[in-house]
């Protein structure tokens, strides 16, 4: 019932001047001329449209947002896996924008037909996260932002390659999780960011963004250092007492890289972790 009267308190899309737009997974959808009131369902989404310059039109975002520190201030609609669909629609929104690798398509079909429309991306590598942001300076009606912030951050990599270039590259395994083995494969945007830093995963090789592997194949594949999150539920010490892995002789040595969680994220946020990485690549 209570969902019942938010819908009808709703205003029509129709009211305002709209276009249609495709987003990232093809899907056609009307969106308003000037969104101004936007629901974020994923963190790297917020990132996203902060640095696109129209963060004090987000009235809403997810758990576990961190980037930008203002962005946390803002109300919550749940997980990014299961947001409130009773919170969205009662903070009225003209637009929400979501990412295809956080949530089911279900809360997508539910928003539409209550008459929010809902815009994807879908980033995969570096090349993704420029693209989502062009596709979202498109449909903000920020597109000289999107220009003028892909412009800055190619300029960063470029100057990380170029850092890294003739250098000799460091191999490189990160866990994802220890058992079963998961890590990075290829087109992971942080297969990508440890490349352009001047190293190689030592799975980059393998298809899947994030697949499963043998701890055998690890050994195999020996990687000069693992690298490892800050503030992760894995350390040095957990692998070191796990059996296996003090096979490893990246292990047994204590070649680890710590990284800042920013690399998990698909958004310019990740761009300071690619830079971090290279510096303790190339001190």
């Amino acid at each position: 019932m209570r969902l019942l009267i938010l819908l009808v308190c709703l205003t029509p899309l129709s009211s305002f001047a709209s276009r249609t737009v495709t987003d990232e997974l093809g899907r056609k959808v009307v969106v308003p001329d000037h969104p101004h009131r936007l629901v974020c369902l994923i963190p790297s989404v917020v990132d996203d449209v902060y640095a696109l310059g129209a963060g004090s039109d987000v009235v809403a975002v997810s758990d576990f947002t961190k980037y930008p520190a203002a962005a946390s201030a803002k109300p919550s609609i749940g997980l990014p896996s299961s947001p409130s669909l009773e919170m969205i629609l009662s903070l009225h929104p003209d637009l929400v924008l979501g990412s295809a690798d956080s949530h089911g398509i279900q809360i997508v079909d539910q928003l539409q037909q209550y008459g929010i429309p809902v815009f994807m991306v879908d980033p995969h590598g570096i090349a993704g996260i420029y693209k989502s942001l062009h596709s979202l300076g498109m449909v903000l009606d920020r597109a000289s932002s999107a220009d003028d912030l892909i412009a800055r951050l190619h300029s960063r990599e470029r100057a990380v390659r170029e850092r890294a270039q003739g250098k000799p590259v460091v191999h490189i395994f990160m866990p994802i999780w220890y058992d079963p083995v998961m890590t990075i494969g290829k087109h992971a945007v942080i297969t990508e960011l440890i490349e352009a830093a001047g190293g190689q995963s030592v799975t980059s090789d393998i298809s899947q963004e994030w697949p499963q592997v043998s701890l055998e194949t690890i050994i195999a594949r020996a990687p000069d250092a693992i690298l490892l999150v800050k503030g992760s539920k894995m350390s040095l010490k957990d692998l070191s007492t796990r059996p296996g892995w003090s096979s490893l002789e990246a292990v047994r040595m204590r070649h680890i890289v710590y990284v800042d969680n920013k690399i998990d994220f698909p958004s310019p946020v990740s761009f300071d972790a690619m830079e971090e990485l290279a510096k303790q690549f190339y001190p």
